[in-house]
């Protein structure tokens, strides 16, 4: 199979063949149908945050199960599928009181899979990406890394579901439990972003702040339930909002993953309010709050992946967009070859793109 490998940071990936064993016990083989470039793929591949190389990216992604391994009574061949990096064992501490998302067993250790077992042309082995490594036409996982969709849910819609959309939307519904007439500020509107707008909207919040210096990325947000926008172009953010709500938000998500708006989101909240960090700041970076805020009840905590617990989550996404209350349609900027994945990565640093698809061959 053809599979896209990164070799070292700030360096383009490669188009290499790559080979797969057929599944042992608990393991899935997946014909990838469409992966899709997430920020965080770029995080690793800029070197801000640490992975064994070299390595095949990608965990957002939708596709057909193949073939299942021993002992795998979840899926059959022929089932549809989204992926998800919070694969969990289902018997340490935190999955046993209903925490997978948080599970110990993959974070210390990798699961049975390919992680060890792909190999390409030089005969040598390649690192498995967060249990996943999608940027491939087939994906080699655990079964406790997928879950079963139905089958009228076009799959390259799907697949946003993998990442963007349960850690958006998560955010805003599992970790944070914002309830209806609550306000909500979102840093932000990337393809998250506007999963934590839409997953705000969802859950009934009163009034939801979109905050971002794209102006088609704000006019979109619109669209997907927010009830104001503000520019950072226009002056202090902070001041913009508390002027905005006379005093400041319950709940601010951040998701660029910057210290500065990591601490604007912690500032733009009313006493007794919550900041919640989604994005990914970069390894090592440290953020300053200033103490005596701490004094009113303000918190501020992280999100990992939603807060999910992906076989419930994720399905109820399916139908929340199959009842017309999820606008995935709106997210999709451009749909690539495999082969045009580096120009992909590129247009999404560049701020040009919402989400961009690879898109394999059937």
């Amino acid at each position: 199979m053809k599979a896209a490998v990164l070799y070292e940071v700030n360096k383009p990936l490669v188009i290499e063949d790559v080979s797969l064993p057929k599944p042992g016990p608990r393991e899935v083989l997946i014909r990838t149908s469409v992966a899709g470039l997430c920020h965080s793929d770029l995080h690793f591949m800029e070197g801000l945050y640490p992975h064994p190389l070299p390595a095949v990216l990608g965990h957002e992604s939708a596709g057909v199960v193949e073939q299942v391994g021993s002992d795998v009574t979840y899926v059959k061949p022929g089932d549809h599928v989204v992926t998800c990096l919070s694969v969990f064992c289902g018997t340490c501490d935190n999955c046993t009181t209903g925490r997978t998302v948080l599970c110990t067993d993959t974070t210390v250790k990798l699961l049975p899979g390919a992680s060890n077992r792909m190999q390409w042309n030089r005969q040598e082995k390649l690192h498995q990406f967060l249990n996943l490594s999608s940027f491939a036409e087939q994906m080699l996982v655990h079964e406790n890394a997928i879950v079963k969709i139905r089958k009228e849910m076009p799959l390259d819609l799907a697949a946003l579901i993998g990442c963007g959309v349960i850690t958006g939307y998560g955010a805003v519904v599992n970790t944070a439990k914002v309830t209806a007439g609550e306000t909500v500020a979102v840093i932000g509107c990337g393809g998250v972003g506007m999963a934590a707008i839409n997953g705000a909207q969802i859950a009934g919040a009163g009034r939801i702040i979109a905050i971002d210096t794209n102006l088609a990325k704000l006019q979109l947000a619109t669209k997907l339930g927010a009830t104001d926008i503000i520019n950072p172009a226009d002056g202090d953010v902070v001041k913009q909002v508390r002027d905005l709500t006379n005093g400041g938000v319950h709940h601010s998500f951040e998701v660029l993953g910057r210290k500065e708006t990591a601490e604007q989101a912690f500032g733009m909240l009313a006493s007794g309010g919550t900041a919640t960090i989604v994005g990914m700041i970069p390894f090592g970076q440290k953020i300053e709050l200033h103490g005596f805020d701490f004094l009113r009840e303000r918190r501020i905590q992280g999100s990992s992946m939603g807060s999910n617990h992906f076989r419930v989550d994720m399905p109820r996404l399916v139908d929340f967009y199959l009842r017309g209350r999820l606008h995935l349609e709106d997210w999709i900027s451009a749909k690539l070859k495999l082969s045009e994945i580096n120009e992909g990565f590129a247009n999404m640093k560049a701020g040009k793109t919402l989400r961009s698809v690879i898109v394999f061959d059937s």
